[in-house]
């Protein structure tokens, strides 16, 4: 098979506008790490994954549904349709997250909340336009996008930094105010009017959606789980100090989530019509190839940033070593790199039940195996308990989607996976207007 040359290049562009907002946020954390107590600093990170966890909500029932429907739809009016309908949606769930994100950052110590709540609402909101955005073929606006929420956050946060005397709560308003900019200048560069409706049409069509997207949005909840228990577990059970000395090593590895979202931006619509022209020898042999080139790439990473972990010095490190944290850390975003293709698949083909399955056993795994650890040894331990997880995910992933590739391209030639009854979700058709 040829290699997917145009792929790439759009992959540069995507990669570009991520890994200037990755840069900006990898400095950000290095600052805050230098400035910040641990108690201030674990706030923070804790404030990052809420950031994560909105994320995901958006992605499991906006953006990547959005994207999916909006490139199988056969005219612009169908695609508009759709564009409305989960854009009305990211809005009720970015403000949700904000409410909660306030809630649980108060509960954590944080003096007020709001900022942060702010923080994850408007982060959460972007996510969303700019995956719609991609889905639209704009990659040259969304990459000017980023370019400005990097400028606005660079100098937002350097200010507040400089100036303001509750850092953690100014550097979060800021973020905030530099996320909406860069939603404005999105909305401006593309020429179109943002519409959002609550009206019975706009209710009635993600209505008759949700007997798919709510088994996303369920994976939605077990991913997070399974991702985010180790911080919401640490935080929980030792305190927010327990988890800085993680976050501090773990925040050296968000570049890589942040190209592991560029790749599914990137692939995304592309695999869809593939899959909707029925061309699956190209689907799959595609996330083979991506996953080979995202699995080794995160390896290399990972050994680049063992080399430059005895460099960092902070308080908020607490003297805990930082190469036993890495080797850890590496355990747990190798498999990730590694599972986002069969996942792409299985959502895809809208076996939106399957990835449930799978992230549910990630979950159970993951939550048993950190509460023991944190029981049993120091926090830092409890990232084996997390990495076990992410591998438990990764092989569940390639077994249930070399099975569904399989039955598509051999329909007389049937092979059940098992469980059997969790094998196939509600057939995933576009809706065509």
């Amino acid at each position: 098979m040829r290699f997917p040359g145009h792929l790439v290049r759009r992959l540069v562009l995507m990669v570009g506008g991520e890994a200037m907002q990755s840069g900006f946020h990898f400095a950000l954390n290095l600052t805050l790490l230098h400035m910040l107590s641990a108690q201030g600093y674990g706030l923070f990170a804790i404030g990052m994954v809420m950031g994560g966890v909105g994320l995901s909500y958006i992605r499991s029932l906006t953006a990547v549904p959005a994207s999916i429907w909006m490139s199988k739809s056969t005219n612009s009016a169908g695609v508009d349709a759709h564009d409305v309908a989960f854009g009305t949606a990211a809005v009720v769930v970015a403000l949700l997250m904000a409410v909660g994100t306030a809630i649980l950052m108060r509960v954590l110590g944080d003096p007020s909340g709001i900022a942060a709540g702010c923080f994850v609402g408007a982060w959460s909101l972007r996510s969303h336009m700019r995956t719609a955005f991609f889905a639209r073929r704009q990659q040259v606006v969304v990459s000017i996008s980023d370019a400005a929420f990097t400028i606005a956050g660079t100098v937002l946060t350097g200010f507040t930094i400089w100036f303001a005397q509750g850092a953690l709560q100014t550097v979060f308003y800021a973020l905030a105010a530099a996320n909406v900019f860069g939603i404005v200048v999105l909305v401006r560069l593309a020429r179109r009017t943002i519409r959002i409706s609550f009206r019975m049409p706009t209710r009635r069509r993600y209505a008759r959606l949700w007997p798919q997207l709510r088994w996303s949005g369920f994976s939605a909840t077990t991913t997070n789980i399974q991702g985010q228990c180790l911080a919401l577990l640490v935080a929980g059970i030792a305190g927010p100090a327990a988890y800085a000395p993680l976050a501090a090593v773990l925040v050296l590895f968000a570049p890589l989530r942040i190209i592991s979202l560029a790749f599914v931006n990137m692939t995304q619509p592309e695999l869809a019509k593939l899959m909707r022209n029925n061309e699956t020898a190209r689907v799959w042999a595609q996330a083979k190839i991506w996953s080979l080139v995202m699995g080794l790439g995160g390896l290399v990473y990972g050994c680049a940033i063992m080399a430059v972990l005895p460099m960092i010095k902070s308080q908020a490190l607490q003297d805990a070593s930082v190469g036993f944290i890495g080797v850890f850390v590496i355990a747990n975003f190798v498999p990730i790199m590694l599972y986002i293709m069969p996942r792409i698949v299985l959502e895809i083909l809208g076996d939106f039940r399957i990835v449930a399955f799978i992230t549910t056993g990630g979950a159970i795994v993951g939550l048993a195996l950190i509460a023991i650890l944190l029981a049993i040894a120091s926090p830092p331990w409890s990232l084996a308990g997390s990495a076990i997880s992410e591998i438990f995910v990764l092989v569940a992933s390639w077994y249930f989607v070399r099975h569904r590739m399989w039955n598509i391209e051999h329909p007389d030639q049937q092979r059940n996976s098992r469980p059997g009854t969790w094998r196939r979700a509600v057939p995933f058709a576009a809706a065509k207007r």
